[in-house]
């Protein structure tokens, strides 16, 4: 998250982030091969199972961070590391905001190659490939975090 408060909200449905995380998977074609793919839990499972599969990588490990409630950020806690420094590797997240979360993995894996499906601006130097950017006063509301209901209309919240 940032300081900023959020303003937006950016709902992304289960066949969106599919979308995005194959885009994801086309960028990564390019920069590859891989010879793994760490996700960065739990944002990340779901997009770095899309991308193994679709650039055929059957090594899979987690990097698990705990820092997020469902509205803000919090002290950044490793709950559990991969070895090596990451060379040869593509680590696959869901959102980079502000950086904080990949500063962290990127001290833990220096060689490996950073992805993620969105980026904020705050967050976004700090990855090598990512698909959509969105401003930083916009929560982004994965599909896991959501649930179907009606709304009013923009004019009227």
């Amino acid at each position: 998250m940032s300081d900023h408060p959020f303003t937006k909200t950016f709902p992304v449905s289960w066949w969106e982030l599919h979308r995005d995380s194959r885009a994801l998977a086309w960028r990564l074609m390019e920069r590859g091969p891989f010879q793994g793919v760490v996700a960065i839990t739990r944002g990340g499972l779901v997009p770095a199972a899309v991308v193994a599969r679709e650039l055929e990588i059957r090594t899979i490990d987690t990097i698990c961070i705990a820092s997020y409630d469902d509205k803000k950020q919090g002290e950044l806690t490793v709950l559990k590391g991969v070895p090596g420094d990451g060379e040869g590797w593509v680590v696959v997240d869901d959102l980079v905001d502000t950086g904080k979360t990949y500063r962290k993995v990127r001290e833990m894996l220096p060689k490996a190659h950073f992805a993620t499906v969105y980026a904020k601006p705050a967050g976004r130097p700090l990855v090598d490939s990512y698909v959509t950017e969105v401003s930083q006063d916009t929560w982004i509301l994965f599909p896991w975090d959501a649930e179907m209901q009606e709304v009013a209309p923009i004019a009227r919240r």
